[in-house]
């Protein structure tokens, strides 16, 4: 196919720089960026969706930002080709697509330079996870917030050192999150999922040089949420995981806890969550992962006072757990390189479909 007849839609690159890597690899074909992120559960954005990105021949999306589903995909006759960060994402229709041969190319983000070993997105979001307990734990945007508006020190901070780190999720990212905690700060680690043994506990412990029995396993969800003073949460969303935590669950928690979600925003129940933290239920709560992303100005999130007058302190940030900038350079890259590839007829070694 002529790369003068493509039109290429980039959707959801907040930073702003896939469209020079793309046009480095394949400078002739069209490349248009959208910066509004719409989402086609809402009906007019849906409709907006459609019009935007009916003209285009291939789409370059951002893992798990905005969907394609069925409806959206029948609805553009000149798709042929949808390029995605990381090598799953969710939000897509990979059946609809495969059925209409429109192949999906993961990326998985070693990018060109030759790097035998490059940080991960999942390196990335163990440094965000370490940064956001550590912040919230020593208060560090309300005091830097305070210092700059002429205050000083007005409160406690918490103390990590031999305190329960509680996962929820002991994948290779929540093990490694608990690696941290027991080497840097001596925390016990405790662990759940629906699926965890004792035997896969201490096998994720031996990876990474630890002794058996260093992550414990909670006999049950309200176990783990009872034992943690830290909550750190790591697992997968999917239909069964959706709302895994409600307020029933963040009701067990200690008054001193903290809680953090550097995962997905639907795995906690959202009106629950706000209740539980408006009342002060517990101490603390940061997120990077949102029901709706990005965060709608007028969300509650945005706008309830939290700290103040008895409710939960709340440190937010936005999903930044992955966005690092070496490897969102090396996503790009190596979705410019899919690209480049599907137009030369080359072998697909990334298709998810």
């Amino acid at each position: 196919m002529s790369q003068s007849k493509l039109r290429l839609a980039i959707l959801d690159d907040y930073q702003g720089i896939a469209a020079e890597i793309f046009r480095q690899a394949v400078p002739d074909i069209e490349i248009t960026s959208f910066h509004e992120t719409l989402h086609p559960d809402v009906q007019s954005e849906q409709e907006a969706l459609i019009r935007r990105l009916r003209p285009f021949d291939v789409i370059s999306t951002m893992r798990e930002r905005t969907a394609l589903p069925e409806n959206v995909i029948s609805a553009l006759p000149n798709l042929k080709l949808v390029l995605t960060t990381g090598m799953k994402n969710s939000s897509l229709d990979l059946k609809t697509l495969a059925a209409r041969g429109i192949p999906v190319l993961g990326a998985k983000g070693l990018g060109t330079q030759g790097l035998t070993k490059p940080p991960t997105s999942l390196d990335s979001t163990l440094e965000h996870t370490w940064a956001l307990i550590l912040a919230l734990a020593r208060n560090v945007a309300r005091d830097d917030w305070s210092i700059k508006n002429g205050a000083w020190e007005n409160s406690f901070a918490t103390g990590l050192r031999g305190k329960t780190l509680g996962l929820l999720g002991l994948g290779k990212l929540g093990a490694e999150v608990g690696r941290v905690g027991v080497l840097a700060f001596e925390m016990k680690v405790i662990a759940w999922s629906s699926n965890l043994t004792r035997e896969a506990a201490d096998e994720k412990a031996q990876i990474f040089g630890l002794s058996q029995g260093t992550f414990q396993v909670a006999q049950s969800k309200e176990e783990l949420v009872q034992k943690a003073d830290v909550l750190s949460i790591h697992y997968v969303l999917s239909e069964r995981s959706v709302n895994i935590l409600t307020a029933k669950e963040l009701a067990l928690m200690k008054k001193t806890a903290l809680l953090v979600n550097t995962s997905r925003g639907p795995l906690i129940e959202e009106q629950g969550l706000l209740s539980t933290l408006k009342q002060g239920v517990i101490r603390g709560a940061a997120f990077d992962v949102y029901n709706v992303e990005p965060l709608p100005v007028e969300s509650e999130w945005r706008t309830v006072p939290w700290g103040k007058d008895g409710r939960s302190t709340v440190l937010l940030s936005p999903h930044m757990g992955y966005v690092e900038e070496g490897v969102m350079q090396r996503w790009y890259e190596d979705s410019a390189v899919n690209l480049k590839s599907w137009i030369q007829g080359s072998e697909l070694t990334t298709r998810l479909n």
